[in-house]
Parts: structure tokens; C-alpha cells; sequence
């Protein structure tokens, strides 16, 4: 931020009123070619404008009122050094380029361009891609992205949030199905981060398009907030007692996958990428290879079981071949794990019933819990940064809070073991 400069005539309101002239303006140079002017009008009350110099003339343009007599509130009455601000942001607007006029460019034409751009840099380009024909397209598509208003933009936001969830439905179904509308407070959490989410995908066309020229202004959606406290995450992960059950109630060939992701801790992707060559015997190690969701491959220890789980999966199968595979020898599909894993709930008596992601949580929460820090199972679990690791597990890593309720005295309660013991 550039220093601001003073001026002892025109800094203080008290100066100010003992300027010998009224109507008259007074100038301070505040940057090159910019100067910030005071005028006192006959009835009392300053004013504040910026001159500029374009070039080839002055341009002057009002910014506001002094505080002569009113307190500043930063916006319609300034003090000096606001109103230096406000005349160096008009200059820095003023002296921007003209974008080139062309035809006015709508939604659907900015998201097209979003996407091809998206595909060539980014990963998860299908759920992208879904999320704008679901939810984007069909209540922006042939708007003009310079006629589109913060109410608006608002309006669609909270009306996202307000919506049911929509069902998964075959692709031969041309009608879209949705669930009961959000009741509980979980729900209406859900729905809402799920809208911050959609709302995320928005801004980012929108941004693309401003920063590629496409329109000159960029303040209708930045002044669009995601709802608040709506992303706190509730991390859903199984006991020791709960994980055995569910192992030993799924299916033959689903189990091994199972199985792996509770030793692992990888996403269901990873392990049905997983080839024989990615396992080392002899370090312990698997590779997660660079095809995975953060982008970046990972090496991930295995503890004696985990190894000895792995060596049996692996017998017999060549370097190429997939670790795990269906029970009629074809690889795994996106959502060939749906079914069973609810199955498997249903038997074991899984309630609520999981995902395959919560066996990912039930790896890292069991780490958390047994003291391991954060760094070291965001390195696991192939985190980006700990910040995502501290927003799902910090709770359970901080031994602090158990160290200090320990201390707490037992106000006379006797263990029911105990009472039986004294009787």
C-alpha cells in the first residue's frame, strides 16, 4: 500500500475551518498526475474531489464530504487520508485499458470456455462438468454475464439451498428425482454447503470470463457470501468392533477392497487403479500413482497385517495386473461398490449406513486417536496441506482436553464394578 501523504492545512477538520477563503479549492498533489482538492462552500460544509490528468486534460470528480461537522463513515462523508484513498482508487479505474467491444457474452458461452480450460488443467473434470449442466446452465445459460445482479446471484444461491437433494437415477430415466425436502438441522447444513459448493463453480466461470476479458466488471458476484458455519464437516467413522462386522458381512470379492481401504486409508479410485507392480514386499510400501485426486503420487507404509493382507492379494498376478479385481475377473467400475457396501451395512448392523469414504475417515480417525500428529496423517492421506486433515481430525488428535478432564475429582460417584467389589 502506497504511503499517504500529508498536508497541514488540509489534514485536520480543524485547519480546515481556518482557511481564510470559502468556494475556493485547495489542492494537494497525492500521486503523479493526481491531486486531491477541499472546498468549504459558503453554508459551511467541505467537499472533497480528485483531479486528475489524463493526458491531454484535467478530469475532476467528486468523492465526497469532508467530516467538517459529521463523523466519517469511510463512504459519504471521508476524513483527509479516506479521501486519498478513495481519489488513488478512482485514478487507479480511471487509467485502466478499455477491454475490446465485442458481442456481449452469455453464461452458457463463458462456461463452455471454463470447461475446455478445465479439462486440459484441472483434475475431476466430470463432477465439474456435472454440477454446471445440473445446476448452472439451466438458470443462467442465456443470461448475459453484464446483466447479472447481486440479487439475483443471491436469490439462485438461497434457493439452492432450500431444494431437496437430487436422486440418482439410471441414464435412460429423462426425469429427475429428488428427495424429501431438508428438515433437520444436519440437512439444512448439507444442503447449504452443498449450494456454497455449486455457488464455488459459478464464480469461478464468472472470474475466468473477467480475467479473460470477457466482461469489464466483476462486482455483481463478489459481493455474493457463502452461507456461514454451512461446510463444518461431521465426520462419520466405525469403531474397531463395527469394522470387523462390516468386513466380515460383505460379499467374497467385495471384502479385499474393504479391507484395504481400512489399512491403506485410500479412496475407493486408488484401490481399483492399484496394480501389482504399485506393491513392494520388500519395503512395505504401496504407491498411489499420480493419477489421484490431489494429483501428486504417495508412497503408503503397511503395518505387519496390512503387508501380509497385500502379499496374499498379490499371489500369482503379474506386475500389470489389477490387485483387485470383481468376481468375474473384471476390473471395478465407478459404482460397482454401491450396492454391496449398503448390503454389508444392512447385515452388519451399520446405522446410520456409511460410504466407501468413511472407511477412508475410520483409517485417519484411528490414527488421530492413537496420538498420531496431523502433518503425518495429512501426508498419508495425500492432503494437499493440513488444513483439510485439521478441519476432519484435529478434535481427536488434541489429548490436552483428555489430559486435563482426567484431573477432574470423582464428586463421590463410585464405578458400578466397584460398589459390586465392596458389597
Amino acid at each position: 500500500m502506497a504511503r499517504s501523504v500529508r498536508s497541514n492545512p488540509l489534514e485536520t477538520r480543524t485547519n480546515r475551518l481556518k482557511l481564510a477563503s470559502r468556494d475556493t479549492l485547495y489542492f494537494v498533489t497525492v500521486g503523479e498526475g493526481l491531486a486531491l482538492g477541499y472546498r468549504r462552500t459558503v453554508k459551511g460544509n467541505g467537499t472533497w474531489q480528485a483531479r486528475l490528468w489524463t493526458g491531454d486534460k484535467y478530469v475532476k470528480h467528486t468523492l465526497g464530504e469532508a467530516d467538517d461537522f459529521m463523523e466519517a463513515d469511510g463512504d459519504n462523508v471521508l476524513t483527509f487520508f479516506q479521501a486519498q484513498s478513495k481519489a488513488t482508487a478512482y485514478a487507479n479505474e480511471a487509467r485502466k485499458p478499455e477491454l475490446p467491444k465485442g458481442k456481449p457474452v452469455t453464461l452458457g458461452e463463458a462456461a463452455s470456455a471454463y470447461l475446455a480450460w478445465y479439462k486440459e488443467h484441472r483434475k475431476a473434470y466430470r463432477e465439474t462438468e456435472a454440477t454446471v449442466n445440473a445446476h448452472i446452465l439451466p438458470a443462467w445459460r442465456d443470461k448475459l454475464i453484464m446483466e447479472m445482479t447481486t440479487p439475483e446471484i443471491k436469490r439462485w444461491h438461497e434457493k439452492l439451498a432450500t431444494t431437496p437433494a437430487r436422486k440418482r437415477s439410471s441414464n435412460l430415466s429423462t426425469q429427475t428425482a429428488y428427495r424429501e425436502k431438508p428438515a433437520t438441522p444436519e440437512e439444512k447444513r448439507s444442503r447449504k454447503s452443498t449450494a456454497n459448493r455449486i455457488l464455488t463453480v459459478l464464480k469461478a466461470i464468472l472470474n475466468k470470463a473477467f480475467r479473460d476479458g470477457m466482461v469489464s466488471d466483476d462486482t455483481a458476484w463478489r459481493r455474493v457470501k457463502p452461507f456461514e458455519n454451512a461446510d463444518e464437516p461431521v465426520t462419520r467413522f466405525l469403531t474397531e468392533a463395527e469394522s470387523t462386522r462390516l468386513v466380515n458381512a460383505c460379499a467374497p470379492d467385495f471384502r479385499p477392497l474393504v479391507k484395504a481401504a481400512l489399512f491403506t486409508g485410500c479412496r475407493y479410485g486408488e484401490l481399483t487403479r492399484l496394480l501389482t507392480k504399485d506393491v513392494n514386499l520388500d519395503t512395505g510400501l504401496i504407491y498411489i500413482s499420480p493419477e489421484a485426486k490431489s494429483g501428486k503420487g504417495r508412497h503408503i507404509p503397511l503395518h505387519p497385517e496390512g503387508l501380509d493382507f497385500f502379499k496374499t492379494c498379490i499371489l500369482g498376478k503379474t506386475g500389470k495386473d489389477h490387485v483387485f479385481l470383481r468376481g468375474d475377473g473384471a476390473p471395478w467400475g465407478k459404482n460397482h461398490h454401491v450396492r454391496l457396501l449398503k448390503a454389508a451395512c444392512a447385515q452388519a448392523k451399520i446405522e446410520p449406513e456409511i460410504g466407501f469414504h468413511e472407511l477412508r475417515h475410520t483409517y485417519a480417525s484411528t490414527l488421530a486417536q492413537m496420538g498420531v500428529d496431523l502433518l503425518t496423517i495429512s501426508k498419508l492421506l495425500g492432503h494437499a496441506d493440513t488444513r483439510i486433515t485439521s478441519r476432519h481430525y484435529a478434535h481427536l488428535c488434541d489429548n490436552t482436553l483428555k489430559a486435563a478432564v482426567a484431573k477432574l475429582p470423582s464428586f463421590g460417584h463410585q464405578p458400578e464394578t466397584k460398589v459390586q467389589a465392596i458389597r
